[in-house]
C-alpha cells in the first residue's frame, strides 16, 4: 500500500483533516464573497460585514467520501460509474439543489467513446452574482503510477483522487440548503478528468487527453452565456498531511483569487497548509475552465501530487472509517457513562 490514499487513516480522522478544513474553508469563502446573513447594512462601497456561516459535520463529509468508494472505481462506461452518478445527482436535489445532468459522448485519447455526465448543482439559479464549486467525480482507469507493474492497467479506488473533493462539496451542499448566501452557487461535478493517456501508453502525449469532461462543459455550459465572479477546484485534498502551494496555472489566470483564498487560510490559522510558494503547473480541469469558459478558477491541489495513481485497497480504506466510528461510539459512550455516574 502506498500513502498516495491515505485519505482515511486514523491520523486523518482527527479534528484538523484534510476534507474538513476544505469544506470549511469553501464554506466560509462561498458565505464571506456572497453576503450570507450580515448583521448590519452595507454601502455600495463595501462596508465590512459580519457574516454568519453554519458549521459543517466531519463525519457527514466522510460519510460522502466512503459512499462514493463503497460503489469501487468510477469509470466511465462502467456499471459502477452509472450508480455513483445517480447517486451524487439524488444528493444534490436532497440538498435542495436545481440539477442538471449534463451528458456527452467524449471521444478519449485513443478513441474510446466515454459516455460522461458532468453534474451541476446550482442555488439560487435566478442570480446573476454567481460562484463556481468544482471537483471531479470519476476515478482513474489505470494506476499507472503503482510502485507494482502487475497493477498498471488497473482502476484506482480514488478515495483521494475524486472521492475527497465531491465529499468536500457535498457538506457544502448540504449547509448551504440550510443557510443560503446571497449570491448564487454551482457545485459542478466533473467527468472523464483522469482518462488521459497512461504512462506506458507509446503514443504522443497532449493535455487535452485530461479534463475531457471540463472541456465540454466549458465550451457548452449548463446554462447559455454562464458566468461566474470566481470558480475554485478541489482535486485531492483528502491526503494525510497535504500543503497546498499557489498552482502555476492558477496564478497566470486568478492571481487575486489565490491571494484572497491564502490570506483567508492564513487568517483562519492554517498558514502551514496553504503555503505561500510555487506550487508549479498542473494540467487540470481548471485550465480548460480559464481558457475557454473564461471563468477566472484556481485550483486547490497539494505539491505532491507526483505519488498518485497508485493503489490503496477497498477493503483498508472501508475498515479504517468502520475501526474510527466505532472508536468514536465508544468514546462517546464512556462520556454517557461518566456523565450518568455523576
Amino acid at each position: 500500500m502506498t500513502n498516495f490514499e491515505a485519505l482515511i487513516d486514523k491520523r486523518t480522522m482527527k479534528k484538523k483533516t484534510m476534507i474538513v478544513l476544505m469544506s470549511a474553508f469553501l464554506l466560509l469563502s462561498a458565505f464571506s464573497c456572497g453576503g450570507g446573513n450580515k448583521a448590519n447594512s452595507t454601502s455600495e462601497q463595501g462596508e465590512k460585514t459580519v457574516v454568519n456561516v453554519p458549521q459543517f459535520d466531519a463525519d457527514s463529509a466522510y460519510l460522502y467520501v466512503k459512499n462514493q468508494v463503497d460503489f469501487g472505481p468510477r469509470v466511465p462506461n462502467t456499471k459502477e460509474h452509472v450508480a455513483c452518478g445517480n447517486y451524487l445527482a439524488s444528493q444534490l436535489e436532497a440538498f435542495g439543489a436545481q440539477v442538471t445532468n449534463q451528458y456527452a459522448d467524449l471521444i478519449a485519447y485513443d478513441g474510446t467513446l466515454l459516455k460522461a455526465r458532468n453534474i451541476i448543482g446550482s442555488y439560487k439559479p435566478e442570480s446573476k452574482k454567481r460562484i463556481a464549486l468544482f471537483a471531479h467525480w470519476d476515478t482513474r482507469p489505470w494506476a499507472d503510477n503503482d510502485p507494482d507493474e502487475k497493477n498498471h492497467k488497473t482502476p484506482i479506488l480514488g478515495a483521494n483522487d475524486g472521492a475527497s473533493g465531491v465529499g468536500a462539496l457535498l457538506e457544502i451542499a448540504r449547509l448551504v440548503n440550510q443557510q443560503q448566501p446571497e449570491l448564487g452557487i454551482d457545485i459542478i461535478l466533473l467527468d472523464a478528468e483522469d482518462y488521459g493517456a497512461p504512462q506506458f501508453y507509446t503514443g504522443k502525449h497532449k493535455e487535452e487527453f485530461w479534463c475531457l469532461g471540463s472541456q465540454y462543459w466549458a465550451r457548452n455550459p449548463h446554462v447559455q452565456g454562464y458566468n461566474a465572479r470566481f470558480g475554485i477546484l478541489l482535486d485531492m485534498v483528502g491526503g494525510e498531511g497535504s500543503v497546498f502551494m499557489k498552482e502555476g496555472y492558477s496564478e497566470e489566470f486568478a492571481p487575486d483569487i489565490n491571494k484572497k483564498v491564502w490570506k483567508a487560510a492564513k487568517k483562519a490559522g492554517y498558514g502551514k497548509t496553504f503555503m505561500d510558494g510555487n506550487g508549479g503547473f498542473v494540467t487540470d480541469d481548471h485550465l480548460f475552465i480559464n481558457r475557454l469558459a473564461r471563468i477566472k478558477t484556481i485550483d486547490i491541489i497539494p505539491v505532491s501530487y507526483t505519488h498518485l495513481r497508485a493503489h490503496e485497497t477497498r477493503h483498508d480504506l472501508v475498515c479504517r472509517l468502520l475501526l474510527e466510528k466505532k472508536k468514536k461510539e465508544k468514546q462517546n459512550k464512556r462520556k454517557t457513562t461518566k456523565i450518568n455516574k455523576y
